[in-house]
């Protein structure tokens, strides 16, 4: 089987080709050395914390210790507070911000030594052939570098991460419609001393013209990360004219006083907002600013990247490992473009309240209705990971779901199916069968994850509940399942009563849940989310306690005892 072809070595790459690997599928990573360039500081990217989370599982363990984690953010109007969230690791988790060549570089160091992935240095995508077993790509060394001139790679997926200007999405005529909004901004990364070390400052109409919005985050070591929303239709600015923006900026904070600052890199950029036509053109992929850019208001293009691999890579492990539908491949697209379009949605929603200044009348005039509190949430919430353009995405449309609140997709059925929320699954603690006790997020990232939620069991050693109540069923019901599946027991979960039974893919979203143990619609969950046939009740004669021959799950209570040991050494 010929591996997996990764275009672009920039952060959505690395972490597409660890998640393959920690699957159990070759890569081959092709990179043209653009994403290594002159240190730019003031280039950084905030992480939610199951980003994080995600980053430490594929080997970049120090990203929790590398990032700034926030004390609290405020929101000022002019010089009044209009919001104050202060950050609990229970209530409100802090988001992490880090710079994104260290990023980068911890994900390269968590590269080293994966015998799965081979990096191709100083080769960039040129063309490419796909048929009806694979691909071939072609590749050229690239400009400034030793790489091979013209090479031919045998591949059987190609996915592009080969940003904005991505050279498979040429090949593939994929169309990137959007726009460039009028608004500029100015960034600084500064070393300097504020009165709140810890505190993120999100300033509307500052006084002094200093444009209709300043924003401050710490980064580790002291250094903050500052951005201008500036004026509209005025010149680029000079060097000059961003000294006057920051001694003012800090004047206006610091009492008056310009304190002692080192100012380590700046840029003046515009806001990108695309998205690609397609994801998915047969065997070829487009993943991170190759298929979006989201520029604004704390959209965070780069970690909707991170978010791109990690949903892609367990859909091709299954694929490359037993062959997948194209009911799962299309998945990809269906679930990320339409969430990041969501995303893109939400951000034109907001702008409005980003050009407005002046007094609270203003915004009320303004393109959106509804009380000022709304408002202002709407500008903070992406960057605090909630709301329309933070929160983490539900793919309730996907061809995966079992049910849709819009009524479309497959139905649960049966008097043992739960509707649930197709969301990121809580992170509560579990206990394999093996006894050993964790976090269920830490098992994300491999198989699917069975989970019984069974109060008591806690306190118990796995060997006494292994044999108890519905742990034999439900574990020789695991071991038929089409999909590698680890059962794995969880004394509570959030709004699931005992004996509640979920189903988790591998990137952490629910795909269903049931109450008690019905192995044919266990199986009938696994088997759709893999991309199977839709969800279908057995013709007659099944209860809770057995399958009918012709349905889905037949024969999965007459495995023997061995299916079940062979479930329990999986986990």
């Amino acid at each position: 089987m010929e591996p997996v072809i990764v275009a672009g070595a920039g952060s959505t790459g690395l972490t597409l080709s660890l998640c393959l690997a920690r699957h159990g599928v070759p890569v081959l990573l092709l990179d043209d050395g653009s994403s290594w360039h002159e240190r730019q500081p003031e280039r950084t990217v905030v992480l939610r914390p199951r980003t994080a989370e995600l980053l430490a599982r594929l080997g970049y363990t120090a990203v929790h210790t590398d990032a700034a984690r926030w004390t609290a953010w405020r929101t000022l109007s002019r010089r009044q507070e209009v919001q104050y969230v202060e950050f609990d690791a229970d209530t409100e988790p802090s988001p992490l911000h880090l710079p994104q060549d260290r990023l980068r570089q911890g994900l390269r160091e968590a590269l080293a030594g994966q015998e799965l992935i081979k990096v191709a240095p100083g080769s960039r995508l040129y063309a490419f052939e796909q048929d009806e077993h694979g691909l071939s790509v072609h590749t050229r060394g690239a400009a400034g570098t030793s790489g091979p001139p013209d090479t031919w790679w045998r591949g059987s997926y190609l996915v592009g991460c080969d940003g904005p200007r991505s050279t498979l999405r040429k090949l593939l005529q994929v169309r990137f419609p959007g726009r460039t909004a009028v608004e500029r901004h100015a960034v600084a990364a500064l070393r300097v001393d504020l009165p709140e070390p810890g505190t993120a400052l999100l300033h509307r109409d500052p006084p002094g013209g200093r444009g209709s919005q300043v924003l401050a985050r710490p980064l580790p070591d002291g250094v903050w990360r500052m951005d201008w929303a500036l004026p509209l239709g005025g010149h680029p600015l000079t060097a000059d004219a961003l000294v006057t923006l920051i001694r003012s900026t800090l004047a206006e904070w610091c009492e008056g006083s310009v304190p002692p600052y080192d100012l380590l890199g700046s840029a003046e950029y515009p806001v990108h907002q695309r998205l690609a036509r397609r994801w998915r053109s047969g065997r070829a992929f487009l993943a991170g600013d190759a298929a979006h850019l989201l520029g604004a208001l704390g959209t965070q293009g780069l970690e909707e990247g991170l978010r791109d691999a990690e949903n892609l890579a367990w859909k091709l492990a299954i694929a490359w490992h037993q062959g997948a539908s194209d009911t799962l491949l299309d998945s990809y697209q269906a679930e990320r473009r339409y969430a990041v379009g969501a995303r893109l949605r939400a951000a034109d929603q907001a702008l409005p309240l980003l050009r407005s200044s002046g007094a609270w009348h203003t915004l009320r005039r303004s393109l959106l209705s509804g009380p000022m509190s709304r408002h202002t949430d709407l500008l903070t919430d992406g960057h605090l990971g909630r709301g329309l353009l933070g929160a983490p995405p539900v793919y309730d449309r996907s061809p995966l779901a079992l049910t849709t609140p819009h009524g479309g997709g497959r139905a649960a059925s049966g008097p043992g199916a739960v509707a649930w929320p197709l969301g990121e699954a809580a992170d509560v603690p579990v206990v394999a069968l093996d006894g050993t006790r964790g976090r269920l997020r830490e098992r994300l990232g491999r198989d699917l994850l069975a989970v019984l939620v069974a109060p008591g069991t806690g306190v118990w050693e796995s060997r006494h509940w292994l044999t108890a109540g519905l742990m034999p069923q439900l574990s020789t019901a695991v071991a038929a399942l089409p999909t590698r599946t680890e059962l794995l027991v969880a004394e509570n979960y959030p709004g699931a009563t005992a004996h509640t039974v979920l189903l988790i893919r591998p990137d952490g979203h629910v795909v269903g849940a049931m109450n008690g143990c019905r192995p044919t619609d266990l199986y009938a969950y696994a088997d759709v989310a893999r991309g199977g046939p839709p969800l279908q009740r057995p013709t007659g004669g099944a209860t809770a306690g057995g399958d009918t021959d012709d349905s889905p799950g037949a024969g999965a209570q007459e495995l023997s005892e061995e299916a079940a040991a062979t479930a329990q050494s999986r986990s």
